[in-house]
């Protein structure tokens, strides 16, 4: 066992757990432990919590700082990352499998620019605004944070999943419980060591690793004022439940199924790392991939052979080879439940053109092969439901009509991809698709623009401008003219 901590990142400080339970930390590659952490328990969060609204309470504290006195420790927290950014992307890829290759580039570099750029946005963001009223007197409206935030994170971009809310939410005023999941909790203990080192009074941001049971309280903790969750469905429900019995707001970035829509004039060849990064990357274990993939029936046959040929092609191994492209899933229930899907989809009909087993080669690590399914129904389970592993499935269109019906005919809404050598064509499709966001020959997501779903996709959005007005609230003061 390589790692094992003894505290928590509470109140500014390391201090001793209120218990003896601990999270063990198995590698996806080879399956043995290579760490250990404290579990936070309910006494615990208690403690982070109040930490948290202590800090924002503080009327000197955090949340009464000018912006750019906020904004310059933010700065800070960014460099503090910076000079783990390595060690960072190698305990995640060894915790969730992410190929080491996509684990520095975003583990190691994504955080940082949020932190960059809530950081510059803050400073210039207009935060009290004057207005003439209507009835004579004046307006002053006021932008001011939201409060205590819990932050809960999930395993498969802890820590860029974690930045998406640290960022906003700091450059507001705002102060943090940040809940990792219990999956990947090794990249929390250098992330808490950064904001030790980058100077934040203490309680500004607390780290609470554990599972659902210490999430579900922190969702209905009395000194929370607002919940940002990344994570499935039915756990966005849950959380949705809680916060609206207890009208508390709340940001959810949850599933998706989304379509990319291969329309008649495409060259899959023009673009193919952009193809991978929006279909496969991070072994098929993220939101808002586009793996259903809908060919025109007068291109159907090549299609299907271009992405057969391309899964086939990728290079499956450990997630800490720099050659790797597909890497292990995250656990071994995550890999029995993509195996479920794969045996569904061929009870159901679907016709398997590659994959669909364990690879050969790899007697530890809970890996997949790519797979790909063809002649799916838009109705099956794995057209309808989100497999989180690198399962594509390939379903035929007759009209761009058809397409764009069938893309929508998803309860997800977040993702999507339209390809086609006419991009004014593309994004006239594009536009009609019912989801938070889509590209044409590309996908990404940039910390300038807002990310987030609709339907069972999620509430709410993250990033851009958008993503700051999520962690502020609004005063309006009236004054005589």
């Amino acid at each position: 066992m390589d790692l094992v901590y003894e505290s928590l990142y509470i109140g500014g400080k390391w201090v001793a757990p209120a218990s003896a339970r601990a999270i063990e930390v198995v590698s996806a590659s080879t399956e043995e432990v290579i760490g250990r952490v404290p579990e936070a328990v309910e006494a615990d969060i208690d403690a982070a919590v109040a930490a948290a609204r202590a800090a924002f309470d503080d009327p000197v504290g955090w949340s009464s700082w000018e912006p750019g006195e906020r904004a310059a420790v933010m700065e800070r927290l960014a460099v503090a990352l910076d000079a783990r950014a390595g060690e960072i992307a190698r305990r995640v890829s060894s915790q969730n499998g992410l190929p080491i290759s996509i684990a520095n580039a975003v583990e190691g570099g994504f955080p940082q620019l949020i932190l960059r750029y809530y950081a510059g946005l803050i400073r210039t963001a207009v935060l009290d605004e004057a207005r003439d009223g209507l009835l004579g007197g004046k307006v002053r409206v006021r932008r001011t944070p939201v409060g205590v935030v819990g932050a809960i994170v999930p395993w498969n971009l802890p820590m860029t999943l974690a930045a998406f809310k640290l960022g906003p939410a700091l450059a507001a005023g705002c102060t943090l419980v940040l809940k990792p999941s219990p999956g990947t909790v090794l990249d929390a203990q250098l992330f808490a060591e950064a904001v030790d080192e980058a100077g934040f009074p203490p309680g500004v941001v607390n780290v609470v690793q554990s599972g659902r049971e210490g999430g579900a309280h922190l969702v209905s903790h009395p000194g929370v004022d607002k919940v940002a969750f990344t994570g499935s469905t039915a756990a966005g429900r849950q959380i949705a439940e809680t916060c609206g019995r207890l009208l508390r707001p709340v940001t959810l970035e949850l599933g998706g199924k989304s379509a990319a829509i291969v329309l008649d004039d495409a060259d899959l060849t023009a673009n193919p790392q952009d193809l991978f990064l929006s279909t496969m990357v991070n072994n098929g274990q993220t939101c808002h991939l586009t793996t259903r993939i809908l060919a025109p029936a007068s291109r159907y046959d090549e299609i299907v052979e271009t992405f057969t040929g391309f899964a086939a092609s990728l290079a499956v191994g450990d997630a800490l080879d720099p050659a790797t492209q597909i890497g292990p899933l995250a656990s071994a229930a995550q890999r029995e439940r993509v195996e479920g899907y794969i045996a569904k989809g061929l009870a159901e009909g679907a016709r398997l053109t590659t994959g669909g087993g364990r690879p050969a080669g790899q007697s530890r690590g809970w890996f997949v092969e790519p797979t790909v399914f063809a002649d799916v129904d838009n109705h099956s389970t794995i057209a309808r439901e989100e497999i989180f592993g690198p399962v594509l499935s390939i379903i035929k269109y007759e009209t761009d009509e058809e397409a764009i019906a069938i893309a929508n005919d998803s309860p997800y809404g977040l993702g999507g991809t339209v390809w086609t050598t006419d991009p004014a064509r593309g994004q006239a499709v594009a536009s009609r698709i019912r989801t938070g966001t889509i590209g044409v020959n590309t996908y990404t997501v940039d910390p300038a623009a807002p990310f987030g779903g609709v339907k069972d996709s999620g509430l709410g959005r993250e990033l851009g401008p958008e993503g700051l007005t999520a962690y502020q609230a609004l005063q309006t003061m009236h004054l005589p003219s």
